[in-house]
């Protein structure tokens, strides 16, 4: 298991939430890749985005159901700046996750994070362990407590 898959599951359970890391045959790098691994609908995969304040160049994690798109007004209004993509060599050298593999746990760096009030629907939900093909299972709501989440309206 590489650091990053461990640095996910020690977090997770540091957090109170017990996951069954699992490794796929093939990449569940997109939301769609992870819903065919997963056997699930792409809306229960849960996409972990990453973006940048425009002012404080500081980092924001928003977990986002597969088909849906972040509004970065509504995000913008909660974070309190603009934001823009960050740079993928900047987000794994401050998280530890390189894209695809970015988990909602185990960041490096101490990061405030949004989950989308779509996700807390859905019974399970899947999410990126921090590896390009792993992934676990949760409650949402269990999720964004442990990933110490707001919950909030912010796709569009």
């Amino acid at each position: 298991m590489s650091k990053s898959v461990e640095r996910v599951r020690q977090a997770a359970e540091a957090a109170g939430l017990h996951i069954e890391i699992r490794q796929m045959a093939d990449s569940t790098h997109t939301a769609e890749d992870a819903a065919i691994q997963c056997g699930v609908t792409v809306e229960q995969i849960v996409k972990s985005l990453i973006f940048q304040g425009a002012d404080t160049d500081k980092l924001y994690l928003f977990l986002v159901s597969g088909p849906r798109k972040l509004d970065l007004e509504k995000a913008a209004q909660l974070t309190g700046e603009k934001l823009h993509r960050a740079d993928p060599k900047h987000i794994r050298k401050e998280t530890g996750f390189a894209i695809g593999g970015v988990s909602p746990l185990g960041h490096l760096i101490d990061i405030k994070a949004y989950a989308d009030e779509s996700l807390m629907q859905f019974d399970i939900v899947w999410a990126a362990a921090g590896g390009t093909n792993f992934v676990f299972p949760s409650e949402p709501k269990v999720l964004a407590k442990a990933a110490k989440a707001e919950i909030a309206d912010i796709t569009s």
